[in-house]
């Protein structure tokens, strides 16, 4: 691995990151939104994860069941934003303007907590993946003056 893949690696990962943490920001914004029916209630998101993988290993031949190539990642992509299926909070509040015909409002299935949590692991990844390429590009300068006296 060239110390441009490590670049690319962890330019990805705080991309992804930047998706997780907009979505923790989303999920937070909506904690007390309220609505009448189950149908328009907000469902905290989630973003899904995979490793890229080089395809061009798999265009040479390379087993793809090989322990080997499972290390070979190039970087993280975001497959897509999933939607919590975790019960909703209904509340009967039949004072509420938005309450359905039996006095229930809907909230929804965001638990601040684990959205804060969250919000720190992602905040530290970012950090991490800064530090890794900080780190890369310390030692690409270092290569540079070995030859001088």
């Amino acid at each position: 691995m060239s110390l441009n893949n490590i670049f690319a690696i962890s330019g990805s990962a705080m991309s992804a990151q930047t998706v997780r943490l907009n979505t923790v920001a989303s999920n937070i914004a909506n904690v007390d939104s309220v609505a009448s029916s189950v149908d328009q209630t907000y469902r905290a998101r989630k973003p899904v994860f995979a490793q890229m993988l080089n395809e061009s290993m798999r265009e040479r031949g390379w087993n793809t069941n090989d322990d080997d190539f499972a290390q070979a990642g190039i970087g993280v992509k975001v497959e897509g934003i999933v939607e919590s299926d975790a019960p909703l909070q209904p509340r009967y509040e039949p004072d509420h303007p938005m309450s359905n015909e039996e006095g229930y409002v809907f909230y929804p299935n965001v638990n601040p907590v684990e959205e804060m949590a969250d919000m720190m692991s992602a905040s530290r990844s970012f950090q991490t993946n800064v530090e890794v390429m900080n780190s890369a590009k310390s030692m690409m300068q270092k290569m540079l003056t070995l030859g001088q006296a």
